[in-house]
This record gives C-alpha cells, sequence and structure tokens, in this order.
C-alpha cells in the first residue's frame, strides 16, 4: 500500500481475505471450510448459527448453504433494525431464516445458548439434521481456517522479502486471531502477530483466550505452549462498544478508501485500522517497521441503516444537486 506506507512512515501491506469467493466475501469462508465439511459428513441438512443482526460470519454462513444445498438459520440476540438492508438483504436474498430477539440485559453467553437450543430443536421437529456452528466459527475446528492463513501469509511474506513482519488483525470472537496464533508459532514462522480489539475485552475473553489455545494444543497435538501474556492483544482502540458509531472509524475508513481505494468496515476492519495508525502516532509500531494488515471482509456494514446515517452527515457536503 504504497501511499498509505509513505504518509504512516511504515511498509505496509494487506492481505485481501475481504475477496474470497462467496457471499460478498471475508475471513469467514476460511473457518466455514473446515465446518461446512464437518456437517456434509455428518449428513446435516441445516446450519444453524449465532450473531447481532448484522453479523458477516452469518451472512457467510447462509453463503456456504446455498453453495452446498443447506438451509440455514441465524439467531440474533440484536434488535431489529427496521429495515432489510446490508447483511439482513443479503442473508434473506441467499434463503436463510433470522430468528431475532432483544437482549434481555442478563448474560449474552446464556441467552444465546438457551435461543440456539430453543430454535435448534424447533427444526429438528420438522425433520431437519441441524449442526450448530458458533459465534464466528470460532471454535478449535473453525480455527484451522487461520492456521492455514498462517503457512499461506509467512510463505507470501517470505516472498516478498517481509519475514520478520508484524501482522495485525481485529480481534472479536477470537478464532481469526487464535488459528494465526498457533499456526505462525507451531510453524516457527518469523512473522509476529497483533490483535486489536473491536470490542470490549472483559473478564470473559480473557479466560476464554487461553481456553482456546489449550483445545488447540490437545486437539491437534500443538509442539507449542502459550500464557495469557504471550498473546499480544491491544485493548486501547474498541471505542467502548461493539459495532458502535464513531468518527475516528469512519476517518479511517475514509482515509484508506481515498489513498488506496480499499473499502473496509465500520465494525472489524475500520476500528482496527484506526487502532494501528493510533499505534504509529504514539510510536507503538516503529518507523520502518514491516506491517501487514489482514482484511477480514465486512463491507455491506457500510450500508447499516446507524452506520449509512453517520456516514451521509459526514459526506453529503460534497454532493452538489443541478436543477
Amino acid at each position: 500500500m504504497p501511499a498509505l506506507s509513505a504518509e504512516l512512515g511504515i511498509e505496509l501491506y494487506i492481505k485481501r481475505d475481504d475477496l474470497t469467493s462467496w457471499g460478498a466475501g471475508g475471513n469467514k469462508l476460511r473457518k466455514l471450510e473446515y465446518l461446512v465439511a464437518d456437517a456434509l459428513e455428518q449428513g446435516a441438512t441445516m446450519l444453524v448459527t449465532e450473531g447481532g443482526a448484522q453479523t458477516n460470519h452469518g451472512r457467510l454462513t447462509a453463503a456456504v448453504a446455498a453453495k452446498y444445498g443447506l438451509k440455514c438459520a441465524i439467531v440474533m440476540i440484536d434488535e431489529y433494525p427496521g429495515e432489510v438492508s446490508a447483511n439482513i438483504l443479503l442473508d434473506r436474498i441467499m434463503g436463510c431464516d433470522l430468528i431475532l430477539k432483544a437482549d434481555d440485559g442478563t448474560d449474552e453467553h446464556e441467552q444465546f445458548a438457551k435461543l440456539c437450543a430453543q430454535v435448534i430443536a424447533e427444526y429438528e421437529a420438522k425433520g431437519e439434521k441441524v449442526y450448530y456452528i458458533p459465534m464466528g466459527g470460532s471454535n478449535a475446528l473453525g480455527a484451522l481456517g487461520y492456521y492455514d492463513c498462517a503457512v499461506e501469509l509467512t510463505d507470501q511474506a517470505r516472498g516478498l522479502g517481509l519475514g520478520d513482519a508484524r501482522v495485525i488483525d481485529a480481534v472479536g470472537s477470537m478464532g481469526t486471531y487464535m488459528g494465526l496464533y498457533c499456526g505462525l508459532k507451531n510453524e516457527n514462522s518469523p512473522l509476529r502477530l497483533t490483535g486489536i480489539a473491536i470490542s470490549p475485552f472483559g473478564e470473559y475473553k480473557e479466560k476464554r483466550i487461553v481456553e482456546y489455545f489449550r483445545e488447540m494444543k490437545e486437539n491437534y497435538g500443538l509442539s507449542i505452549d502459550a500464557a495469557r501474556e504471550d498473546f499480544d492483544i491491544v485493548k486501547d482502540y474498541t471505542r467502548g462498544a461493539y459495532n458502535n458509531v464513531c468518527r475516528e472509524v469512519r476517518d479511517a475508513i475514509c482515509y484508506v478508501a481515498q489513498k488506496e481505494a480499499v473499502l473496509l468496515d465500520p465494525c472489524y476492519t475500520g476500528k482496527a485500522f484506526a487502532g494501528l495508525m493510533e499505534m504509529v502516532k504514539s510510536g507503538a509500531i516503529a518507523q520502518g517497521e514491516k506491517v501487514i494488515f489482514l482484511h477480514t471482509g465486512g463491507f455491506p456494514g457500510l450500508y447499516t441503516p446507524h452506520h449509512r446515517k453517520a456516514f451521509e452527515a459526514d459526506l453529503e457536503a460534497g454532493i452538489r444537486i443541478i436543477e
């Protein structure tokens, strides 16, 4: 990314995992490659997953379900946004059922577990064989997709003379980060990994990341060990909430688009890139450092009602109407 490299003073590259094949693309397809293979092997007729109302993972689960002749439903703990737009539009175009329930203020994980169990039971009563996929496809099996990516990225970086670069990715449900971490470390890659949290990284995630690594190590016989302090996850740029509307993220999205014609999204990559820019400004990323930014996709998020209205307020002045 030559224009951004010159302006930021780093050697910046981008890994385009937003350009994967189906359903408008994104990183979740690497995870779903393993998960759907397992579903098909088990004779499933339907995929059920979970997330927010505009989940990118849900969209891509709907895509692979359509591709492989499976039914699909997404369970959402969220308010209905009031219109069929962005990922909700794409989900429905691909034939996916959506089940939304407003957050009741209790533990989110318990809410999802209860509602998913109810929905799965309803479909099974209708004769479906349901395969459940966790939020973000983030379990030990799904993480193998990003173990593969770590190997691929190491080879690509070596070919470009970037063997010791820092890889930066957005951290949400942690499956992408964990797959990359295990792949890079277990394969002795010289690449270094930094995750930028895009939602509050509280007690649950602090505990979960250690459990997640243990699952990977036990399931796949990894030769490495890791404790919490080994996972480089920056928690300073969450902007207070998941998928929130904020000026810094919109500015980062416009900056990258206007310098490199690459579209980031307001939930994950825009927030992570805004964090990257602040890390450069503070010196946490050194001048001249080699950096590979992982673009995980999500551009339909630009068309969600709340983000679209915020961008409209920012950018409407540049529209000239001639009567």
